[in-house]
């Protein structure tokens, strides 16, 4: 069985000409409710597994938050510019064709619409749209990352704030 957990960034300042969208960090409130979230994701999941990140600011400070709330470190954090520039389903399974197929759980911090679309065609009953901070967990039946497709997989839960 393998999972992947699906985590959107959490509220992030407004665009300004002065900082651009990549640089944008989490406001106060978007730290708070991603502190709780992430405490929330601990009482269902044992271990977070890969933790692999957009590296846009407002998601990296995000996927630290959920780190932290695990007791990883910072370095064992990987990010990855697809999951910012090209996320799409064809470059998830690239992501996943690098992921070692001893580890059982991927969680990915991103963004929307991409989080939403490729949780809505992974899993076989659909997923709502994806809030700030919010956590969708989907479990694959499968022994290997090569075997995930569209509607294989299964909603565990969904952690809106």
């Amino acid at each position: 069985m393998k999972r992947l957990i699906f985590i959107r960034h959490g509220k992030a300042e407004d665009g300004s000409p002065e900082i651009s969208d990549f640089e944008r960090s989490l406001t106060l409130k978007g730290k708070v409710i991603s502190r709780l979230m992430a405490r929330k994701l601990v009482e269902k999941e044992q271990s977070p597994g890969i933790i692999l990140t957009s590296p846009a600011f407002r998601a990296l400070e995000t996927a630290l938050i959920f780190a932290g709330e695990y007791g990883i470190n910072a370095e064992n954090i990987i990010m990855n510019s697809d999951l910012y520039y090209r996320m799409s389903f064809q470059n998830l399974l690239s992501i996943l064709s690098d992921i070692n197929e001893d580890a059982e759980v991927v969680t990915l911090f991103g963004h929307n619409p991409s989080f939403t679309q490729i949780a809505n065609n992974l899993s076989k009953e659909g997923c709502d749209f994806i809030p700030k901070s919010g956590v969708i967990g989907i479990s694959f039946k499968i022994m290997t990352w090569s075997e995930i497709g569209r509607n294989n997989g299964k909603i565990e839960y969904f952690l809106k704030p």
